[in-house]
C-alpha cells in the first residue's frame, strides 16, 4: 500500500465498542525532550459484544510498559501504530496501566501534544489523542479524566488541564524547582476533548455568578505582552455565559472556565471541556491591531466554543459521521447569539446577510465540487477532511429550518427535551431531530420528520424554481414551485427536500399585501412560511388586489438556489421597498449579477446600465438605511460567486468584466462616494459597536472607490488622503481600509504605504498576517505583477510554512481568494499551488489538505486553464509520499474530471 493510502470508513459499518473506558488517570512528566505519559484506565467489557482482543489506537508513540491489574500482559503492534492485547483479562472490569513517551518538540502536525514557542499545547480533535498515549480514540467512549502534570517550575510555571483544579504545589522528589498540578473533570468525555497546557503565561480573570447564585471563575491565558489585548475576548465570554443560561437555561457547570491562546494552531479554536485552546487570531484584539471584522470574529468564536460546553461536550456525537450534530447546532447557536448582541433589527439583518454570503461563497461550491458530501457523510478516508462548510454552515441552516418550522418557543422546548434525554451521552443527528419533533407534536416538522431528515443524507444544493400567475378577475395569485437536485457521484437521485419558504407579496406601489390562502380564514398577516415538500407544489392566495411582486425565501429561510422569473423592474421594486432586508440586498445582488453575466457572455452593450446606477445611488444616499447595509448592497458580486453561477467559466474574462464594472461604478457615482466618505467618519474613541462599524465600513468602501477612480483619472488627491490615513488613522479598521484602497487600485503610493505598515507592526504576528493577505489579494493586472509579488513574498524573512496562520495568509489567500492572478493561461498559478501543497504536506498534512481543496472545482474551468489545473493535480497525486488526507482530495478531484 502506497504511503498516504488509508481504508475507506463507512457509516453503515459503525458498531459499538467492545470495551468502554470509564475512568482514566493520566500523569505527565513534561521536562524532558520526550514527554513521559503514564495512563491508568478502568476498562469495562461491553457484554453486548462478543469477546475479542483489546485494540487501543496509537500513533508515533514509544511504548515502555503495559500492565493489566498489576500484571504484565503480552501485546503486539499493528501497522498503523495501534496496540493490540489479544488476551485481555476476562473480568468484566479491569485496570490497564500503560507507560509511553511522545515527542512534542518534533510534532509539526500540531495534532496531539506539541510545542509552540516555549510552551506545550494539545489539539486532540479528531484523532490527536492517540499521538499522546494509547486509548480507544473514538467519540462514543466517554471517560472521567483525572490529570497530574509535573514540570520544571521556571520553564512551565502554568500547568493546566480540563476540569477543576484539585491541588497544586512543589514536588519534593525528582529534583529541585519542580512543581505539580492535579486536575479532575467530573463529567465523562471522549478523549478528543482532552487538553493540556504548560508554559509561561499571564492570565486575565473575571468572576461571574450564574442564576443559581454559584460563583465561577473565567480565565484567559496569553503571553504576558498580549494581556492588554484580551478585554474584548473576556467580555465576549461573559456575554456568552449569560446568553446561554438566559436563552436555553444552560449554565456554566465547572468551577472555572479557561481559554488559552496559542499562535501555532490548525483551526480557529477547540472546545476542550473547561480548557478551550484558541488560535490567537480569535482572542487578541486592540483598536490599533484589530479590525471591526476581527472583533466580530472573536465574539463569534468565543461564543461558539463556549456553547460547545453543552452542545458537543455534555452531549457529543456517537461517531464522526455525526459531526454536524455538534458543529451545525453550535454554529446556529453562535449565529443567534451574534444577532442578539447586534441589537437592532438592521444590525441583525447585516449579520444574517454576512452568514449567507459565507455559505454561498464556501459551501455552495463545495456542494458542486469533487468533495461534495451530505451533512452526515456516508464515508471518509480522513476525518479531518470533513471539517467543512457543509458540516458547519449548511448544518447550521438545517437547524435553522427546524427552528423555522417549530418556532422560537418550540425550538426551546425541543432543546430542553434533547438534554433531558441525552445529557452525558454520545448520540446521533437523528436523536436531535427526534427530540425537536417530539417536543412539537403538531408542527410541520413532526409531520414530515422522515422527509426532513433527507437534509442530513443527501448531498448537493437543492434547486428551487418559482413562478407566479395573477388572475385579475378572481383576484387570486398562484405560486408554483418545482425542486430538483444535482446527482452527486456515489449517491442515488435525491428525493424531494422539505423546504420552508418564508415569503411576502409586495405591491408595485411598495405596500405589503395581506396573505390568505384559499380555504383559510383571514389573519391579516403580511408574511408567512410555506412548506414545499414535493417536486411540484402550488399555493393560491386570494383577495390579492393587484399583480404582486413575490418576495421569496425571506431571511434566506432554506439553503437552496432560487430561480424565479423576476424582471428588472420587479427586482427594482424589491430593492426599493421590500420590508425584508435580506431580500432587499438580494435584489441588488441579482440586478448586478444579471448585468455582469450578460457582459461576460458578450450580450448587449455590457457594463452597468443607468437604471442600476441610479438604484445604487439611491441606496447610497438613502436617509434612513443602515450604513453597514448600504456597504453590503453597494458591493458587486465577487468573481468566485459569478463563476459558480456558470457551467463553465473563464476566470480572466470574469475578472476583466467585474473590474470594468467597478471602475464604472466608481466613476459614475464619484460625487456620491465623496459625500459618503466625508459624512461617515466616526468621532471619539474607537468602539466596535455595530453603528460605528457600519459607518467605517461605508467610509472604507467609499475611499476604495475614490482611489479606483483616481487610478483612471490620474487624480492624486484621494490616493494622498488614503496614504495619510495609513500613517495616522486611530484604529486598524480605517488604517487597513486605506491601505486596501491603495493596493487594490495599484496606486503609486501603495508600495510605500505597505513598507510603512510593515515597519510599524513588524513585531505583531497577527498584523503581519494581514500585510501578507492584503498583497495576496491584490487584483491582477496584465503584467502579472500580483502573482510575481506573491512568489517573492514566499521568500520574505517573515514568511514560514510552519505557522498555519502565516501559510494561510499568503498561500491560501492567494490560491483561493485571487482568481485572476491564480488562474493563469500559462498554468504558473497551478504549479505554485502544487509546490506549496507538497511542501506543507511534509510538515502539516491537515493544513496541506485545506489548501489542496482550492482545486475542487477545476473541471468547470474553460481551456486552457482546465488542462493546466489537471496536470498540477495529477502531479501531486502521483507522489509516493503523500498524506492520506491530501491523497483523498486530489484523487477525488481527478475522478471528477
Amino acid at each position: 500500500m502506497r504511503e498516504g493510502t488509508a481504508p475507506l470508513i463507512r457509516r453503515q459499518d459503525y458498531a459499538p465498542p467492545a470495551f468502554w473506558i470509564r475512568e482514566v488517570d493520566l500523569c505527565f512528566d513534561l521536562d524532558g525532550a520526550k514527554t513521559l505519559v503514564v495512563s491508568k484506565m478502568t476498562i469495562e467489557r461491553n457484554v453486548a459484544q462478543p469477546a475479542q482482543p483489546l485494540r487501543l489506537h496509537g500513533e508515533g508513540l514509544s511504548l515502555l510498559r503495559v500492565m493489566a491489574d498489576g500484571l504484565s500482559v503480552s501485546f503486539r503492534h499493528e501497522a498503523d501504530g495501534s496496540l493490540v492485547i489479544d488476551n485481555p483479562p476476562t473480568a468484566e472490569r479491569f485496570t490497564l496501566e500503560i507507560r509511553n513517551t511522545c515527542c512534542p518538540d518534533k510534532n509539526t502536525q500540531l495534532s496531539g501534544l506539541y510545542t509552540s514557542g516555549s510552551g506545550l499545547f494539545t489539539q486532540c480533535e479528531a484523532e490527536g489523542f492517540r499521538r499522546i498515549t494509547y486509548f480507544l480514540d473514538r467519540p462514543d467512549v466517554m471517560a472521567v479524566f483525572t490529570v497530574m502534570l509535573r514540570a520544571d517550575k521556571a520553564r512551565f510555571p502554568v500547568l493546566l488541564a480540563n476540569g477543576n483544579l484539585v491541588e497544586q504545589g512543589d514536588l519534593t522528589q525528582g529534583g529541585a524547582g519542580r512543581h505539580y498540578a492535579k486536575w479532575h473533570d467530573p463529567y465523562p468525555k471522549p478523549c478528543y476533548l482532552f487538553a493540556l497546557v504548560a508554559g509561561k503565561l499571564s492570565v486575565r480573570r473575571q468572576p461571574v455568578r450564574t442564576r443559581s447564585g454559584k460563583e465561577h471563575l473565567l480565565e484567559i491565558y496569553v503571553r504576558r505582552e498580549d494581556l492588554g489585548k484580551t478585554e474584548h475576548a473576556m467580555n465576549s465570554l461573559v456575554a456568552s455565559v449569560v446568553w446561554d443560561e438566559a436563552r436555553f437555561n444552560l449554565p456554566l457547570d465547572l468551577d472555572r472556565f479557561m481559554v488559552v491562546a496559542v499562535s501555532d494552531f490548525n483551526m480557529g479554536a477547540m472546545e476542550n471541556k473547561g480548557l478551550n485552546i484558541f488560535n490567537t487570531k480569535f482572542v487578541l484584539a486592540s483598536p490599533a491591531t484589530a479590525t471591526d471584522d476581527d472583533y466580530l470574529g472573536i465574539e463569534s468564536v468565543v461564543a461558539h466554543e463556549y456553547f460547545h460546553n453543552w452542545t458537543g461536550n455534555r452531549i457529543t456525537c456517537r461517531d464522526w459521521f455525526q459531526l454536524s450534530l455538534k458543529e451545525g447546532l453550535t454554529v446556529f447557536r453562535d449565529q443567534e447569539f451574534s444577532m442578539d448582541m447586534a441589537g437592532t433589527a438592521s444590525a441583525r439583518a447585516v449579520k444574517r446577510i454576512a452568514d449567507v454570503k459565507t455559505l454561498r461563497e464556501r459551501q455552495f461550491p463545495e456542494d458542486a465540487g469533487s468533495m461534495a458530501h451530505p451533512v452526515r457523510p456516508d464515508a471518509y478516508v480522513e476525518i479531518d477532511n470533513f471539517y467543512t462548510p457543509t458540516i458547519y454552515e449548511k448544518g447550521a441552516e438545517v437547524v435553522r429550518m427546524m427552528h423555522t418550522l417549530v418556532g422560537r418557543e418550540g425550538f426551546t422546548r425541543g432543546m430542553a427535551l434533547y438534554f433531558e434525554r441525552h445529557d452525558g451521552q454520545a448520540v446521533t443527528c437523528d436523536d436531535f431531530a427526534q427530540a425537536i419533533a417530539d417536543a412539537n407534536p403538531g408542527s410541520a416538522l413532526a409531520s414530515r420528520l422522515d422527509a426532513f431528515k433527507r437534509w442530513y443524507g443527501q448531498a448537493g444544493t437543492p434547486q428551487l424554481s418559482a413562478r407566479g400567475r395573477y388572475d385579475a378577475p378572481s383576484r387570486s395569485y398562484t405560486l408554483g414551485f418545482e425542486q430538483h437536485g444535482r446527482a452527486v457521484a456515489g449517491q442515488p437521485t435525491p428525493q424531494p427536500w422539505v423546504i420552508p419558504v418564508s415569503l411576502g407579496l409586495v405591491g408595485r406601489d411598495g405596500q405589503a399585501m395581506v396573505l390568505r390562502l384559499e380555504d383559510e380564514a383571514p389573519t391579516g398577516a403580511t408574511e408567512r412560511v410555506l412548506v414545499v415538500d414535493e417536486r411540484r407544489s402550488f399555493f393560491t392566495f386570494v383577495d390579492v388586489p393587484s399583480e404582486p411582486v413575490p418576495s421569496l425565501l425571506r431571511g434566506f429561510s432554506a439553503p437552496v438556489i432560487l430561480t424565479e422569473a423576476l424582471s428588472t423592474a420587479d427586482l427594482g421594486v424589491l430593492l426599493q421597498h421590500d420590508s425584508d432586508p435580506f431580500n432587499r440586498w438580494e435584489a441588488g445582488q441579482r440586478l448586478a449579477a444579471n448585468l455582469l453575466h450578460a457582459a461576460i457572455r458578450g450580450d448587449g452593450d455590457g457594463g452597468l446600465d443607468a437604471t442600476f446606477l441610479d438604484a445604487m445611488r439611491g441606496v447610497l444616499r438613502h436617509p434612513t438605511l443602515d450604513p453597514a447595509f448600504k456597504a453590503l448592497v453597494l458591493q458587486l458580486p465577487d468573481e468566485s460567486l459569478l463563476a459558480e453561477q456558470m457551467e463553465r467559466f473563464d476566470p480572466q474574462r470574469i475578472h476583466a468584466v467585474r473590474e470594468a464594472a467597478l471602475a464604472q461604478l466608481a466613476r459614475e457615482l464619484h460625487a456620491d462616494w465623496v459625500w459618503a466618505f466625508e459624512q461617515h467618519g466616526v468621532a471619539g474613541a474607537y468602539t466596535p459597536d455595530p453603528v460605528s462599524a457600519g459607518r467605517r465600513a461605508l467610509g472604507n468602501l467609499a475611499l476604495r472607490m475614490l482611489c479606483l477612480d483616481a487610478a483612471a483619472s490620474g487624480d492624486a488627491v484621494w490616493p494622498g488622503r488614503a496614504y495619510q490615513r495609513v500613517e495616522d488613522a486611530g484604529n486598524m479598521t480605517e488604517r487597513l481600509g486605506a491601505l486596501t484602497a491603495l493596493t487594490h487600485s495599484h496606486a503609486a503610493l501603495a508600495d510605500a504605504a505597505l513598507a510603512h505598515f510593515h515597519a510599524r507592526f513588524a513585531d505583531d504576528a497577527l498584523v503581519v498576517d494581514k500585510w501578507f493577505a492584503l498583497q495576496a489579494h491584490m487584483p491582477e493586472r496584465a503584467d502579472g505583477r500580483s502573482f510575481a509579488r506573491v512568489q517573492q513574498l514566499t521568500r520574505h524573512a517573515d514568511f514560514t510554512l510552519k505557522n498555519p496562520n502565516r501559510a494561510r495568509s499568503l498561500v491560501q489567500a492567494f490560491c483561493a481568494g485571487n482568481p485572476a492572478a491564480f488562474h493563469r493561461t500559462d498554468a504558473a498559478g497551478y504549479r505554485f499551488w502544487a509546490d506549496q501543497v507538497i511542501q506543507i504536506d511534509a510538515l502539516n498534512p491537515q493544513l496541506a489538505a485545506r489548501i489542496a481543496r482550492v482545486m475542487d472545482r477545476w473541471s468547470m474551468l474553460d481551456e486552457p486553464y482546465r488542462s493546466g489545473a489537471r496536470e498540477a493535480i495529477a502531479r501531486v497525486a502521483a507522489r509516493e509520499q503523500l498524506s492520506s488526507g491530501v491523497r483523498e482530495i486530489v484523487e477525488r478531484a481527478l475522478q471528477a474530471g
